[in-house]
């Protein structure tokens, strides 16, 4: 199996910044880059309607696209809040019936996601893992999510949910059969606000991988994924070390 990913964690939540540096950073994310971008999103906003009846359709355009950018920079500040979030919640280990999970996940999903609700949702069952609860459910929500999003456009949209069999440590997968992406931009997959598509074909932010990827290394585990073009993808990812890794660490 072939391997994708970023060796850096994403700079939002590093666990070796020092706590006090981390607070600034969510500090500044929080309060002193918003107070600017409201303020061009506000001046912006008065000028339309104020003056946009005197401008022309060009100048119109302009106005609107400041708009948009300004939309669009709140939206990735909100992503990095959410991706610095994840450090500060401890994490705690137990038994959890992903099987059970993935399907209340996926039931979500089909609900929420346009074009996925005639998708078919196949999750094996006896998957179980010891993770953090709630962390986990972040990684389905974001994988299966992904995964039903990329396939809408297929005539029968598939996404499979299972576990590799016999491996040290457990592999989880998440497979589709929808779009795919070209493995030679596979190293571009969990850094933040990297797309491999267009945001007009496939919208979202590009941080639901980096997330998901700080994650399963806070668990001590490693995720990758395998596409080819318009013949799908799958996530594999584990969720500890290897037993042996285990038993050398252990000495």
């Amino acid at each position: 199996m072939s391997t994708a990913g970023n060796p850096s964690d994403p700079v939002p939540g590093r666990s070796d910044w020092p706590a006090d540096e981390q607070a600034a950073l969510h500090h500044a994310m929080s309060h002193d880059l918003r107070a600017p971008l409201r303020v061009v999103e506000g001046f912006t906003r008065i000028l339309k309607e104020d003056y946009g009846p005197q401008l022309d359709a060009q100048a119109n355009q302009h106005l609107d696209r400041v708009l948009s950018a300004a939309d669009r920079m709140e939206a990735m500040l909100n992503a990095l809040l959410a991706q610095a979030q994840l450090t500060s919640e401890p994490l705690q280990r137990q038994a959890v019936d992903v099987s059970a999970l993935a399907r209340e996940v996926g039931r979500e999903q089909l609900g929420v996601l346009n074009g996925a609700a005639r998708a078919e949702l196949v999750v094996a069952d006896g998957l179980v893992a010891q993770a953090d609860p709630a962390l986990l459910r972040r990684v389905f929500e974001n994988l299966i999510g992904n995964a039903l999003k990329y396939s809408e456009k297929v005539d029968c949209p598939r996404v499979s949910v299972g576990v590799i069999a016999e491996t040290d440590p457990e592999v989880f997968y998440v497979r589709d059969n929808g779009a795919g992406f070209d493995m030679e931009c596979a190293n571009k997959l969990f850094g933040m606000f990297q797309r491999l598509h267009s945001a007009k074909d496939f919208p979202g932010n590009g941080v639901g991988l980096a997330a998901v990827q700080h994650i399963v290394r806070r668990h001590g585990g490693r995720i990758w994924a395998e596409a080819a073009v318009g013949q799908g993808a799958c996530f594999f990812f584990t969720l500890d070390a290897s037993y042996h890794h285990q038993r050398r660490t252990e000495r």
